[in-house]
């Protein structure tokens, strides 16, 4: 099965291997372009002779808005690694506000990962999602001298003042239009449900699709559902309509993944697409975001400011990227076809 959601709830973890790894308007291919050329090139010697290196390696810290287990954040962590293996003493801090959200809770959190940069001192920090931004570089490290580089903002850095002169980042954005489009196209109609959690980040993206479906004639009502009880209902409720967008169900306290694809195959009799992965199990078409690629981002950026780049030389942009999901198991169940080249290209998701 597709990864979902672990559950558990605990304190914000620290992680640690010393071993291991303008605001409305984005750049695109070329700064990535440039940040790899700078990362891969000699201008990127850390400050350290061969034979130092092993010994005084900087130090890199990336703090996590969620918690390991989280499927988005596993993806942008692994992508990060892959990038600072062997080059900098990185740690990890992991927030944990996607399972403790309250105010109090995040805040708490932004200042225990406040500490953490003060008394080890890192030489720039990349953090994922949009709690590490709003909590933790919004109020303390505007125009700072750590560096930072932010990955995982949802749509938009403007809200957080974004790039500061010691900030900047990757910004997540969704591949709505062309999802709804092909979603018209496959299912014959315009009318259309979202379904997700009832959350402040699914009501962000509710209104970016409901801006899209205007643009593109689509009827789109909504279900935001605090229980599994009321997600379930709003699945039923969903078959009324042409098709089903499915939000995130991450704010669902009760979820439980097993019920959720036992009625996905019992209900499931009109096309149903999303933009993230690890709903995909209760979903038969996706057009997602690839974690990996913010982690990657940030990593070359990291490296590129360690090498002396200024933050402030590396433009924001959003990222580019996209995966292609079927799932056949719901496909088949409902009767329902993909286009041919679409299905071809698609992965799989499999099932048991």
């Amino acid at each position: 099965m597709f990864p979902v959601e672990a559950p558990g709830y605990g304190p914000p973890t620290l992680h640690e291997d010393t071993q291991m790894p303008t605001n409305s308007t984005f750049a695109r291919a070329g700064s990535l372009t440039v940040l790899l050329a700078v990362a891969s090139s000699g201008a990127v010697t850390l400050g350290l002779s061969q034979g130092a290196e092993a010994a005084a390696k900087p130090k890199c810290l990336f703090v996590s808005s969620y918690h390991r287990g989280y499927a988005w954040s596993d993806g942008v962590e692994r992508g990060l690694r892959a990038v600072l293996d062997g080059k900098c003493e990185l740690k990890q801090f992991d927030m944990d506000t996607k399972r403790k959200k309250s105010e109090a809770d995040k805040k708490a959190a932004a200042r225990a990962a406040k500490d953490l940069v003060e008394s080890w001192r890192p030489d720039v920090v990349i953090t994922a999602d949009d709690n590490a931004a709003k909590y933790l570089i919004k109020p303390y490290f505007r125009d700072h001298s750590v560096p930072f580089v932010f990955s995982g903002v949802n749509w938009t850095a403007a809200e957080y003042g974004f790039p500061y002169e010691n900030v900047t980042g990757i910004v997540e954005v969704a591949p709505i239009k062309p999802m709804l489009e092909r979603a018209v196209a496959i299912s014959g109609g315009s009318k259309a449900l979202y379904l997700g959690a009832e959350t402040l980040t699914e009501k962000k993206n509710l209104n970016r699709f409901k801006e899209a479906a205007r643009e593109l004639g689509i009827a789109l009502d909504h279900r935001l559902a605090p229980t599994m009880a009321a997600w379930v209902e709003g699945l039923s409720a969903g078959q009324e309509y042409d098709f089903i967008v499915m939000g995130s169900n991450s704010g669902i306290a009760d979820w439980h993944a097993d019920k959720a694809l036992a009625h996905a195959r019992h209900l499931s009799t009109k096309l149903s697409v999303t933009n993230h992965g690890w709903m995909m199990p209760f979903t038969m078409l996706g057009m997602t975001k690839i974690p990996e690629e913010h982690g990657e981002w940030g990593g070359q950026s990291a490296l590129a400011i360690l090498g002396g780049m200024s933050p402030t030389r590396i433009p924001i942009v959003s990222n580019r990227k996209w995966d292609v999901w079927a799932n056949k198991a719901l496909l088949a169940s409902s009767g329902i076809s993909l286009p041919r080249s679409l299905y071809r290209k698609a992965k799989k998701v499999a099932q048991h």
